[in-house]
């Protein structure tokens, strides 16, 4: 039986490399001169640091654009509240989120279920979702619909196996 698994992976590498261009970027703007603006990046989240909340917004567009062009998902990244700090400056908390969640994979198995695919079913498997039909065909549209969807997390599609 054709089968395949829906993830949501976030390439640590391009993020890594995303924050080192805009830690670089702030380290030269001129309108970042003085803020002692940069950005801090940890196993599976992000420290924002500014002078002033004005600042920390635009070091937080600097990344998101530096993201947006390493092709790494938005939608991968969860920002915390912007809050004060020692000396008078401010920071914000990025979590950067990787695999499907125990409520995500529940929507995501009542939309499959939903589509009244005859012979497909899905189940979850620790952080990702395995789908599994009898045709081909059926797989594909379920993919198709799955793409057209948003489910607020970056949707892969892997591991497809007749």
């Amino acid at each position: 039986m054709p089968t395949f698994d829906v993830v949501s992976q976030v390439d640590m590498q391009e993020v890594r490399n995303a924050v080192d261009q805009a830690n670089r970027e702030a380290g030269t703007r001129f309108d970042f001169k003085g803020t002692e603006s940069s950005i801090e990046l940890g196993e599976d989240d992000m420290v924002l640091r500014s002078s002033t909340e004005d600042r920390l917004r635009a070091l937080h567009q600097v990344l998101q654009e530096k993201i947006v062009r390493r092709e790494v998902s938005l939608k991968a990244l969860e920002d915390g509240k912007i809050e004060e700090a020692t000396k008078g400056t401010v920071r914000q908390k990025i979590s950067i989120k990787a695999g499907v969640s125990a409520d995500h994979a529940k929507r995501l198995n009542k939309f499959i279920k939903d589509m009244n695919l005859k012979g497909v079913s899905s189940q979850a498997q620790g952080d990702q979702l395995r789908v599994t039909g009898k045709k081909r065909d059926d797989l594909q549209a379920v993919i198709k619909a799955l793409k057209e969807q948003d489910f607020g997390i970056p949707l892969q599609f892997q591991n497809f196996r007749d």
